[in-house]
């Protein structure tokens, strides 16, 4: 039987993982769990989700990230098929049980014969085996280091992630459950304040110590996930057109719409959880509290989880990756997940599934066959691995599609056509891969 490695067991080292083995692929997967942990991971099962547990829009006409998803579901994702079976009510966005949705493609990759399972850090990549390498944005050191070296690029940026609160420490008579013009289910805990309250939480905000980024040259943060200290120093205002935007949000008390408004998404099914939405941050423990606390909805708030900043990792995707996810030099090697340079849980799972697809057909001494740029899956391929000077991070956004060929004036009718078209397009490339 033929064998591939698998390094990392995260969302695009599993969707990989199980891709190759339905098809009678042998893959020996590898990661550090649960013998050690990166800072940012706590749980024992792979797939862990750090930053959030929202998969983002469930719009397939209208949000690529939507689109993103029905393409990979197409495919036949791990991931698309974990987040339906442990969704939590989220609006219009698919949000999942984080513990549920790991144990659910953990239990996936132990139960699958073709799939041997090492807890062990890998340090050195063999080039000259079938290899994918998914080890995320928090690989370690000692493999960064050495990618680095071979490759002759290394690149970073901090990730931060969001605290979590318990519901019962909630006051539900300074909240009110909706979502932004009531287009969902109500199932968002909305927290608003004042102009005083607001500008008193913005002033206190930024007097907050933060935590010490030591041993790193600069603090480069990406712009999908800034910290709510960041963003705020950027004029008073921010946070209300940013995280704290009342817009669509009518307070039943007063009939109006708040002049700040905090969000809180569902973490697990039950509603026991919440995560405060857009709350990245890199704030101490004890500032957060009591920071976040001076929120009149989370005054009496227990922090079930404080947020954390980490530095997140990828390569020079342009310079050294092939459009098919493996490397120029060395053809057996592939990269997938959000060490290419892909940002965003599914856009990583996707960049795993078509790693997978690649590696499967080169092994096999199958025809070279790429996705269509006008598929969410073929235009991110293309961003990451075109040339680009400032290569930095790209989530999947209608903005990295080709352009319709005929000109449509109405924003939504030109995304719905690029949705169609990319759909037209994944079902060509399903025909020729199964053929």
């Amino acid at each position: 039987m033929q064998k591939v490695k698998v390094i990392g067991a995260g969302l695009a080292g599993c969707e990989a993982a199980l891709y190759l083995a339905k098809r009678d692929i042998a893959v020996e997967l590898y990661d550090i769990k649960p013998r050690s942990f990166t800072p940012a991971h706590h749980s024992s099962e792979f797939a862990e989700l750090v930053c959030s547990n929202s998969l983002k829009s469930k719009d397939v006409f209208g949000n690529a990230a939507g689109l993103l998803k029905e393409e990979m579901k197409r495919l036949g994702s791990i991931v698309i098929m974990a987040a339906e079976e442990t969704r939590v009510p989220a609006g219009g966005a698919l949000a999942v049980d984080r513990n549920k949705f790991a144990a659910f493609v953990t239990q996936a990759i132990e139960s699958e014969p073709r799939i041997s399972v090492f807890c062990r850090e890998i340090t050195d990549i063999d080039y000259d085996d079938y290899t994918i390498v998914a080890t995320g944005p928090l690989t370690t050191d000692a493999l960064a280091e050495n990618i680095a070296g071979k490759l002759g690029v290394g690149l970073y940026f901090y990730d931060a992630s969001a605290p979590i609160v318990a519901f019962d420490g909630i006051d539900m008579s300074e909240a009110f459950f909706g979502d932004r013009y009531d287009r969902g289910n109500g199932d968002h805990i909305n927290c608003p304040m004042t102009k005083d309250e607001y500008t008193e939480f913005v002033n206190a905000l930024l007097s907050a110590e933060r935590v010490s980024l030591h041993g790193f040259e600069n603090s480069a943060v990406f712009e999908g996930c800034m910290p709510i200290e960041v963003m705020a120093a950027r004029g008073e205002d921010t946070l209300r057109f940013g995280p704290l935007k009342p817009v669509g949000l009518t307070d039943p008390r007063t009939g109006r719409w708040a002049y700040a408004c905090l969000q809180l998404r569902k973490e697990d099914a039950a509603g026991s959880m919440y995560n405060l939405v857009g709350f990245q941050t890199n704030l101490k423990f004890g500032e957060q509290k009591r920071v976040f606390s001076m929120i009149p909805a989370l005054k009496n708030a227990e922090f079930l989880r404080y947020g954390v900043m980490h530095r997140n990792t990828f390569i020079n995707s342009p310079r050294v990756l092939s459009a098919d996810y493996s490397l120029k030099d060395h053809g057996k090697t592939f990269f997938a997940g959000q060490i290419t340079g892909v940002e965003g849980y599914i856009e990583s799972a996707g960049s795993g599934l078509m790693a997978a697809i690649y590696c499967e057909r080169k092994l096999r001494g199958k025809k070279k066959t790429l996705i269509s740029d006008c598929t969410v899956l073929g235009a991110l391929a293309r961003y990451i691995t075109s040339e680009n000077g400032s290569f930095q991070p790209m989530n999947a956004n209608f903005g990295i599609l080709p352009p319709p060929e005929k000109r449509i004036r109405d924003k939504a009718e030109r995304k719905k056509y690029m949705a169609e078209r990319s759909l037209r397009d994944i079902n060509i490339f399903i025909k020729e891969i199964t053929a």
